[in-house]
């Protein structure tokens, strides 16, 4: 069992995965939002460069981002600044395309980006299409040390829902999950389990990640207390921020629990308020997964966060990570927030004793 950390990368974001190295985390992801956070690549560079043991890598990239070639350069280079520390992780796209105004990629087209990626890497020569023309590429001199393609790279996919599991197990990539609850973990674990037998794999080859959004709650804290909502608060109303705009961009693949419906309402209103009128997610995912807007603060109250996050005492997180290992679960990774560099110690705790 690893335990990790994801984080929304700003400027000094390396400070924070120095320290989690020394707090004896294994690694460490970082999120691809250019109009919300740091460039991805720059700031994996800095925490490449200030570190020595951790685990590094984009969790999760887009395609739309970037072209295929550029990432796979981005992470060859990564990987000879930390040679053989460097994982990657993609995805269809939430935040990162929804703070432009798109849809999710389709996983057609997802899939395809990591065929190109995947060989790149490998150094393989292959076809593939660009501005309308489909051409043979590979690295030119991949042995001058501007990158590194010898030490492995590990593949892991952001997958929520059912096909997304599927494309995971016919590419042999490791899963990155974000249940919601034991139960829903157990669920989800027995579905990838299930297909990636189906792929014709072996159970021993399935790596797999859960991102824990949650705080660790003090003696006699209630859930919400200025710091739960400081630390946990955004973790919660990403629900909001998603569901409220799936009619113009598509949901994250699964149903939204029933205690959501009333707070949803609520939101809606805020939202219907934001400017400009043809383009209120650039509101709406202001501070996403970092610090809690205004006009959140009384939607977000302590039994939001009690549903919709892991936040319990130290003693039944222990409990409750200790069940997600015995279900399947090798990788647990908190969501580390914004500005809150205490929450490293904090989950350490709970780690040490899973």
């Amino acid at each position: 069992m690893h335990f990790g950390l994801f984080v929304p990368p700003v400027a000094d974001s390396w400070k924070l995965i120095q320290s989690a190295e020394t707090l004896g985390y294994f690694r460490a992801w970082m999120y691809d939002t250019p109009m919300l956070n740091s460039e991805l690549f720059v700031a994996l560079t800095a925490a490449a460069m200030s570190t020595s043991k951790i685990r590094l890598g984009p969790g999760v990239m887009i395609p739309g981002n970037r072209i295929a070639p550029v990432a796979a350069s981005g992470l060859a280079t990564l990987n000879a600044l930390a040679p053989g520390r460097i994982d990657w992780g993609m995805g269809t796209g939430f935040t990162a395309r929804r703070t432009l105004g798109q849809r999710p990629v389709k996983l057609s087209d997802l899939e395809e980006y990591v065929r190109v990626t995947r060989g790149l890497l490998a150094g393989e020569t292959l076809e593939w299409n660009f501005e309308a023309k489909r051409r043979k590429i590979r690295f030119l001199d991949p042995d001058i040390g501007a990158i590194n393609i010898k030490d492995p790279m590990s593949l892991y996919m952001s997958a929520f829902g059912p096909k997304a599991r599927e494309m995971v197990a016919r590419l042999g990539a490791g899963l990155i999950d974000a249940p919601h609850n034991v139960e829903h973990a157990r669920d989800n674990m027995a579905h990838m389990k299930k297909v990636w037998v189906d792929a014709g794999r072996d159970l021993a080859d399935l790596k797999t990640t859960a991102a824990i959004p949650g705080c660790v709650l003090k003696e006699g804290e209630g859930y919400d207390s200025p710091r739960v909502k400081s630390q946990t608060g955004p973790h919660a109303t990403i629900a909001l921020h998603s569901l409220i705009e799936a009619e113009d961009f598509g949901d994250i693949g699964r149903a939204p629990p029933p205690f959501l419906a009333p707070i949803l309402d609520k939101y809606r209103e805020i939202y219907r308020k934001y400017e400009p009128a043809d383009a209120r997610y650039l509101a709406n995912h202001r501070g996403h997964l970092m610090y809690l807007r205004p006009e959140e603060e009384a939607l977000c109250s302590g039994e939001f966060i009690k549903a919709a996050t892991w936040t319990a005492t130290k003693a039944e997180l222990i409990e409750r990570m200790s069940e997600l290992k015995a279900i399947g679960y090798q990788n647990l990774c908190v969501e580390m927030g914004y500005r809150h560099p205490e929450k490293l110690q904090e989950w350490a705790d709970v780690f040490d004793q899973v």
